[in-house]
């Protein structure tokens, strides 16, 4: 009995959920934004750095529209760019130094091919991560 119970307790949440929507939460499709260390920084120097997304076990990345969201000070000098394809860009000369932290939100929303159909589901549409940029 007990080798049967990982098959049961599968179509018992199948059978209250789309296949779809619980296979892709079992595969975690989720949107994703790389954690790494953001490049160090040096007052009146050029300064780009870029932080890029991704769904998460998909591989169809581009047919979703990334919004982001970046919350915190940048140092004087430095301007963020959005791209609406997977990418948060700074960039800049900046006139200041210090520690700035910074947290990138992320959401995400499928995209509608010529036909009306759409991508997804996503097991969740947002994410977020915190950065830390340090100009000496």
């Amino acid at each position: 009995m007990k080798q049967y119970l990982p098959i049961i307790l599968l179509m018992f949440l199948f059978s209250f959920s789309s296949c779809d929507d619980a296979l892709d939460c079992i595969i975690n499709v989720r949107p994703e934004l790389r954690t790494k260390t953001l490049a160090l920084g040096f007052v009146d120097e050029y300064y780009s750095e870029m932080i890029t997304a991704e769904i998460k076990n998909e591989v169809n990345d581009n047919d979703y529209n990334y919004y982001f969201d970046v919350v915190g000070r940048l140092p004087e000098g430095l301007e963020v760019f959005y791209n609406r394809r997977r990418e948060v860009v700074f960039k800049g000369i900046s006139k200041e130094a210090g520690r700035f932290r910074l947290e990138v939100y992320l959401e995400v929303t499928p995209h509608y091919d010529e036909y009306g159909r759409i991508n997804g589901p996503l097991c969740s549409d947002n994410t977020s991560e915190s950065y830390v940029l340090v100009i000496r």
